[in-house]
């Protein structure tokens, strides 16, 4: 738990024991439950993890940290580094002698104003080029401070905007290295954003401007490396279909 929540201790403790009770759901409920608090005169988020299986049961109890372990942990490193990320307040892991179960990640909400995803589905919004070329100088400062985030894909990205300023803040933050980053890494790190050529342009041109790269180079790599990354999603998706058909 962070030391500034020390004092709110038993209220949390009171939040993850009535979970399923309490709380305002928000967001997506597909694969986690995120639900909202208030916590005095503040919003907090609660990010519960599904129970893993398993295998991961036991390699979460006893080799590896858990996604609420490693999102506390991450969280702390990217203010250290000043990067924006909502403040982390703690997390919670239940587990028995030989098996991990549930945990639960515990951070304050950010009200923002849109994520990337929605400058992939509405190229009319308000200083779209704009917003898109400062969210490369983000990524580009994420890449110089030795930041690979993993997950660095539409919805994770919350963006605040204020006449012109652009405030960007990660979430999701289970999957990250910490790292020096190559170049073929640093454009792979993009793969993930978008499907449109349009904003890969943008991107290449304004990652070309940060490094003083070619930009045909970039945009070039960049633009493969999105491609190959469609080409394996949707072909695990056509695989994912089958095997639900032969489960039927």
């Amino acid at each position: 738990m962070h030391k500034s929540f020390k004092q709110s201790s038993n209220l949390l403790d009171g939040f993850i024991e009535n979970f399923e009770t309490l709380g305002v759901p928000f967001g997506n409920q597909d694969r986690n439950s995120l639900k909202l608090f208030k916590l005095n005169k503040r919003t907090i988020n609660i990010k519960s993890f599904r129970v893993p299986n398993i295998f991961n049961q036991i390699a979460y109890r006893f080799f590896r940290k858990s996604k609420a372990q490693r999102s506390f942990e991450y969280a702390n490193k990217l203010i250290e580094l000043a990067v924006g990320t909502p403040k982390p307040i703690a997390y919670y892991e239940f587990t028995t002698s030989f098996l991990f179960k549930k945990s639960y990640y515990i951070s304050e909400q950010i009200n923002d104003d849109l994520t990337y995803r929605e400058l992939t589905t509405n190229f009319n919004y308000p200083n779209h080029e704009a917003i898109l070329r400062a969210f490369t100088r983000f990524t580009f400062q994420l890449h110089e401070k030795g930041i690979h985030f993993l997950d660095h894909s539409p919805g994770n990205t919350l963006i605040k905007t204020d006449e012109g300023n652009y405030t960007f803040y990660l979430v999701d933050l289970n999957r990250m290295e910490f790292k020096t980053l190559d170049f073929e890494t640093r454009i792979k790190n993009f793969s993930r954003l978008t499907i449109h050529k349009s904003m890969i342009e943008v991107m290449s041109d304004e990652y070309a401007k940060c490094t003083g790269e070619d930009y045909d180079k970039i945009f070039n790599l960049m633009w493969h490396d999105t491609e190959a990354f469609q080409e394996k999603y949707h072909r695990k998706r056509r695989l994912k279909k089958k095997l639900k058909f032969w489960k039927k």
